[in-house]
């Protein structure tokens, strides 16, 4: 999923699209399922007949794991070593392991208040920095990007003024009523009646790449959900895995988007879960909401 859905903006970065306002975008990449009883988004359910001595053996090495655990009595020097370094946003192991910088949560509250109904006053150091790409990357990925009214707002609210001026021209462009037509969306973003659009991202991890006390740059690895949920929909939901990198400026009391690339993945190996129906992904969308991130 792409500002623009891979309509690249002057500078090489890329625009991109949320779903209910100002929450995740991206491309969408229209792929047909197959259509027995599960209909566009079902399909049998794949087996593996190893699947049940997979799991037995995973059992025992968990039970293995957890009774080492349990024996290694209260030697916590390594967690001590590893939490001295939480929220750096990056870690180079040591010695006795690998550093959990890269997944232990700061403990920090990422903000206090919102600006334009938005995650706003984010910390001016390196966990802050990576809470506000990760907050930004899911406002920025949603259906909000295709309206534009929306759009103009999420700009304005999360990116410096110099970057917003130059980049709104580029973006009406990029979500033009044709690509919208292509999308199955009125000129407007809608849906077509009794559908539901869905462009949502959820952020796995966030990186700081360069810091200084008054720039960053930071790297979302996040998973999009992109296409419209709905019986006769010919673009039906599917996932993507994509690679954010934010250029971020401390401007006005917090972080700003200078300038923002994707590229795609790293991308997990596919699972064998079973597609749901349209109704069973529309009904998720209503009822899950977003979440507010923090490092």
């Amino acid at each position: 999923m792409s500002l623009g859905d891979g309509h690249s903006q002057g500078n090489g970065d890329s625009a991109r699209p949320d779903d209910g306002g100002y929450g995740g975008t991206g491309q969408t990449r229209t792929r047909y399922h197959d259509q027995g009883n599960g209909g566009l988004y079902g399909g049998a359910r794949r087996t593996r007949s190893s699947r049940g001595m997979v799991t037995a053996v995973g059992v025992v090495v968990l039970l293995i794991a957890a009774i080492a655990f349990a024996n290694r009595g209260g030697d916590d020097s390594s967690t001590s070593s590893s939490s001295s370094t939480t929220g750096s946003g990056s870690g180079s192991g040591s010695a006795s392991g690998p550093d959990t910088a890269a997944t232990a949560a700061s403990g920090e509250q990422p903000v206090t208040k919102k600006a334009a109904g938005l995650p706003a006053g984010f910390a001016h150091d390196r966990q802050g920095a990576q809470s506000a790409a990760a907050n930004y990357a899911v406002s920025l990925g949603s259906t909000g990007m295709y309206r534009k009214d929306t759009r103009d707002k999420l700009v304005d609210a999360l990116f410096t003024t110099e970057a917003a001026a130059k980049l709104k021209g580029p973006l009406d462009k990029a979500y033009s009523a044709s690509l919208l037509a292509r999308l199955g969306l009125d000129a407007n973003g809608n849906a077509p009646e009794g559908s539901t659009f869905v462009s949502r991202v959820t952020p796995v991890g966030t990186k700081t790449v360069a810091y200084g006390d008054s720039t960053a740059t930071v790297e979302v690895w996040y998973v999009g959900l992109s296409g419209i949920a709905g019986d006769t929909s010919t673009s039906p939901v599917t996932s993507s895995w994509n690679t954010l990198t934010y250029n971020l400026r401390w401007s006005g009391g917090d972080w700003k988007v200078v300038s923002y690339a994707e590229k795609d993945g790293p991308n997990p190996v596919p699972g064998d879960s079973r597609a749901a129906a349209s109704d069973e992904i529309s009904k998720a969308i209503d009822e899950y909401g977003g979440f507010t991130y923090a490092r």
